[in-house]
């Protein structure tokens, strides 16, 4: 199986998102940083158009990123 890749966009960006691209189905499915500024999409193979130019993370470097304070609260909700 081909591995996800993960890119991170700004909110404002999630118009541009071409859903036949990406592994979430629609924007109900995004997952945001606690702010609400940004959200992750999953995709498999090449990076689509619509990301070129914003950074690509892998499976262990996103879970990195979504441990942080950023996107993890400090208590549970």
């Amino acid at each position: 199986m081909i591995p996800r890749k993960y890119t991170i966009i700004s909110k404002d960006d999630v118009d541009s998102i071409d859903f036949d691209q990406v592994l979430e189905g629609n924007e109900t499915h995004l997952h945001y940083s606690l702010d609400g500024s940004k959200t992750l999409v999953k995709y498999r193979d090449e990076q689509p158009s619509f990301l070129w130019g914003k950074t690509e993370y892998t499976h262990s470097e996103i879970l990195e990123v979504l441990a942080t304070d950023e996107w993890t609260p400090d208590e549970p909700i």
